[in-house]
C-alpha cells in the first residue's frame, strides 16, 4: 500500500527512495503530522521536534540506523 509519508528533513536519501517507489512524501511539520499515514524520524528520543501536544494516528518509524530499503519494508509491513 502506498500512502502519504512525512519525512524529517535530514533524511533526504529516504525521501528520494520513497518518491521513486510512488509514495507521496511531505516535509515533517505541524501541518502535515495529522494528515499522513506514517512519519519517518531520525530518532524517537527527540520528542518529535518538541511538539508533544500534536496527536496523530500515523505510524512512527525511527529510521536511525536503517537503510532506505529497510524503511520501505517497515512501511509495507505497517501500512497494510
Amino acid at each position: 500500500m502506498k500512502g502519504k509519508i512525512a519525512v524529517e528533513g535530514s533524511l533526504s536519501n529516504i525521501r528520494e527512495s520513497l518518491m521513486k517507489d510512488g509514495f507521496e512524501v511531505a516535509d515533517l511539520n505541524n501541518n502535515t503530522m495529522k494528515n499522513v499515514d506514517a512519519i519517518i524520524v531520525t530518532g524517537a528520543d527527540n520528542n518529535m521536534m518538541n511538539m508533544s501536544d500534536i496527536q496523530s494516528k500515523a505510524q512512527i518509524i525511527n529510521a536511525k540506523g536503517l537503510s532506505a530499503e529497510e524503511v520501505k519494508n517497515e512501511l509495507k509491513n505497517r501500512l497494510v
